[in-house]
């Protein structure tokens, strides 16, 4: 696939990824916070389906969706993506750049939304602020994006399948975990996959219109958009 085909798809999958969530934000903020029936039966499911060894487990999983491993696995995503020096420097900044301005745009939506979490006497975990959209699920989203990106440019015969399969369910899980844990609605999840989707979907389509070739590929192919 060329780059115009990449960015084009890239572009087109974030539109439909920001039209979702701006739907879904129009829904939660209708409704004053107030959660759906699909957000009040999952959280029932979850509460009603917690053991000591599950808890624990999700608060292991959810740990990961935050602080410092994201960030470690997007460097060493981009480190890993091969070529020069430059190229893995490159990958591993942008990368990171990605993750962090997106983290900080999804912090000022869920304080202009500001959507209520469960009832607090639900909790299994420690949380704060406000719960749309979902901060360890876009992060943890975002980072999963980033990885699998790095990894198809690593293997572009198709090879590592198995590895890419793991991240997305890493990230599945991560957002899941938040409302086992009872301290996110689904809806808050939901959001935070949309929005770490159109996030990345605009960054790749930024990075396949205006980087240069070689920082992409690794070749010496010359910029097709001097």
């Amino acid at each position: 696939m060329n780059r115009k085909a990449v960015a084009e798809l890239a572009g087109s999958v974030a539109l439909g990824a920001w039209a979702a969530f701006a739907v879904l934000a129009l829904v939660v903020s209708g409704r004053h916070g107030t959660p759906t029936a699909p957000d009040r039966s999952l959280l029932a499911w979850s509460v009603g389906h917690r053991t000591p060894m599950t808890v624990a487990l999700a608060r292991g999983l959810t740990a990961t969706g935050t602080g410092v491993i994201p960030y470690a696995l997007v460097v060493l995503a981009g480190l890993f993506v091969g070529g020069t020096r430059r190229r893995r420097l490159t990958a591993a900044l942008l990368g990171a750049l990605c993750l962090a301005t997106g983290q900080a745009v999804r912090y000022g939506v869920m304080e202009l939304i500001g959507r209520a979490r469960p009832p607090h006497q639900y909790w299994q975990t420690h949380a704060s602020g406000w719960a749309f959209p979902s901060g360890h699920t876009t992060t943890s989203a975002l980072t999963a994006g980033l990885v699998v990106v790095a990894l198809c440019l690593r293997a572009r015969d198709g090879r590592l399948p198995v590895v890419r399969c793991l991240v997305v369910a890493w990230a599945a899980g991560v957002g899941l975990s938040r409302v086992y844990l009872g301290v996110h609605w689904l809806t808050d999840v939901i959001g935070g996959w949309l929005f770490a989707v159109g996030w990345l979907g605009v960054w790749l389509c930024a990075a396949a219109w205006w980087l240069p070739t070689s920082l992409i590929t690794g070749s010496g192919e010359p910029d097709p958009h001097p």
